[in-house]
């Protein structure tokens, strides 16, 4: 007994089992170590134990001590009297019998290991399933098998591969594309141009070339991008444009009027990249694709066959308002207007100051190669800003108009620049003149603006009443119609709140030129009478 008290440097601190007390610690103060064995020693468990030890170590027997027993069944026997009172101790803190160091602790002899460290297991490596596919996501192996299957069945009797105006029906059921994409379709997977698309090749390139399992905005992108490029350019929607032409019935008219068609396919391609190639570099992406509604647009042309309904992007009716306003002021028909053209746009409309603002470019660079000249594209992006103020596009035009020293806020020295011009033409009409100081406390009560010292582009954003603060700053007639509440046009907003600005411009546009039209062919006597029913009902 007293050779195991002088020992007490050598005892293994952890037979105490005190969860809060390291063992280190315990080594670091022998004197605590040694008064704590001693209380051990006085426990009646313990010394039946340690007497139990000493005659077995003196008859020659093996201890039975648990951690110092090489026999596996020793871990389970019945562990040593703790100090603690039974239900008092706290609880220890879990160990696994793999990574333990109490259960792999050698007492009898030196360590056969090199650090204590290596007998820690290795962690499981967790294998990361691919998430990022250069090409696509392959389709999955059932999806695939079912596919094929489907697209041998077109490719039946025609051995040889089917021709490009035998193609459509495929595009539509299998890739469930718009109709006009067939040709561009075609084209791609027909590289050498040999007329003909085998069941191989259409297999390679869309079950084998991951397009099967791309969204549709991804697909069309696709097909449509040139191969060194990694955006759309205008000149990629003309061979859909072309194909949608020859073979839309709503547009079949327009077969004997070849340079119309090229104007509409024109049109059309400029108001798609006027409300979506948002950054406006004439790049269009596959973030912008996907975020603008082009592809449903282009699906409701696809199942429409009154082209005139597929309100975005695609109406005729829209073309030719719009086309019709551009020939009005191009007094020469050169395909060019100018300054004193423009200023005459909306019988008067606009002030000098704001027309000057878009012929110095700085809401949009002219691709006129003309100076001092605005050509057809610049006028449908003016026209487009100047009839669907509300639109996003639109706010952004005028924000940069209005904007003078373009630091990205509207001061009020600079709303008062523009109005100046309002408020001069409104005393020479002999109207009552309204204060610019009221008008400001019109538009902040319009705008609710962030700071009231200052309007932004996103306090502009944030408010239905944008439009009309421009038009109170720069356009008389639309000042003078939202002063006065016309109670007509209020009715037709709320009959039809779908319809934008655009819509309802071009609507009552058309009508007008149609009328017009008529009243021409009936001077020269070739009218047919005007039947108020064929009138869309807006």
């Amino acid at each position: 007994m007293e050779t195991a008290v002088g020992d007490v440097a050598c005892f293994d601190a952890e037979l105490l089992q005190l969860s809060e007390m390291s063992p280190i610690a315990l080594k670091t103060y022998p004197d605590f170590a040694q008064k704590l064995f001693e209380q051990w020693l006085s426990l009646p468990d313990a010394n039946k134990l340690v007497t139990s030890l000493l005659n077995d170590a003196k008859a020659g027997n093996p201890l039975n001590v648990p951690g110092n027993s090489s026999s596996p069944s020793s871990t389970t026997s019945s562990s040593l009297p703790s100090m603690f009172p039974a239900g008092s101790a706290p609880p220890l803190s879990p160990r696994s019998t793999s990574g333990s160091p109490r259960i792999t602790k050698q007492r009898l002899g030196p360590s056969n290991l090199g650090s204590p460290l290596k007998v820690v297991s290795e962690p499981v490596k967790e294998v990361i399933p691919q998430f990022y596919f250069k090409n696509g996501r392959p389709p999955p192996h059932e999806l695939k098998e079912k596919f094929i299957v489907r697209i041998s069945q077109f490719f039946v009797g025609h051995p040889d591969g089917l021709q490009m105006h035998e193609f459509k029906l495929l595009t539509r059921e299998i890739c469930k594309l718009p109709g006009f994409f067939s040709t561009s379709l075609f084209r791609k997977i027909d590289v050498n141009g040999t007329g003909l698309v085998t069941r191989g090749a259409f297999v390679d390139y869309w079950v084998n070339g991951n397009m099967l399992t791309m969204d549709i905005a991804t697909q069309i992108y696709t097909i449509l991008k040139k191969p060194d490029l990694k955006y759309l350019t205008q000149d990629d929607f003309k061979p859909v444009l072309r194909e949608l032409l020859a073979t839309h019935p709503g547009l079949e008219f327009l077969q004997s009027t070849p340079e119309f068609q090229e104007r509409y396919a024109e049109t059309v391609i400029y108001r798609i990249y006027y409300y979506i190639n948002r950054s406006g570099n004439g790049h269009l992406t596959l973030r912008e694709l996907k975020r603008g509604n082009l592809i449903d647009a282009m699906q409701h042309a696809d199942e429409e066959e009154d082209i005139n309904k597929v309100l975005r992007y695609f109406s005729y009716e829209h073309f030719y308002v719009i086309y019709c306003k551009f020939w009005e002021l191009d007094t020469d028909h050169d395909f060019l207007i100018d300054k004193e053209n423009l200023i005459r746009y909306g019988n008067h409309a606009l002030t000098y100051r704001i027309v000057d603002r878009i012929f110095s470019q700085v809401p949009r660079k002219f691709t006129s190669k003309v100076e001092g000249k605005m050509g057809y594209e610049d006028f449908v992006y003016f026209i487009l800003a100047e009839e669907d103020k509300p639109s996003e596009p639109s706010l952004e035009y005028w924000f940069r108009c209005i904007d003078l020293d373009g630091n990205g806020v509207i001061t009020r020295n600079e709303m008062q620049f523009f109005y100046e011009e309002q408020l001069h033409r409104m005393e020479c009409m002999a109207q009552e003149p309204v204060l610019f100081e009221d008008i400001l406390c019109q538009i902040i009560d319009m705008i609710k603006p962030e700071n009231e010292s200052y309007v932004t582009l996103r306090d502009l954003k944030g408010s239905k009443l944008s439009g009309s603060v421009f038009n109170i700053l720069f356009n008389l007639n639309k000042f003078m119609a939202f002063e006065t509440r016309d109670p007509f046009l209020i009715r037709q907003e709320r009959e039809n709140p779908t319809l934008t600005e655009w819509d309802r411009f071009a609507h009552r546009e058309y009508i007008r030129l149609s009328m017009e039209e008529d009243v021409e062919d009936a001077s020269n006597g070739s009218a047919e009478v005007w039947d108020e029913s064929l009138e869309a009902p807006f």
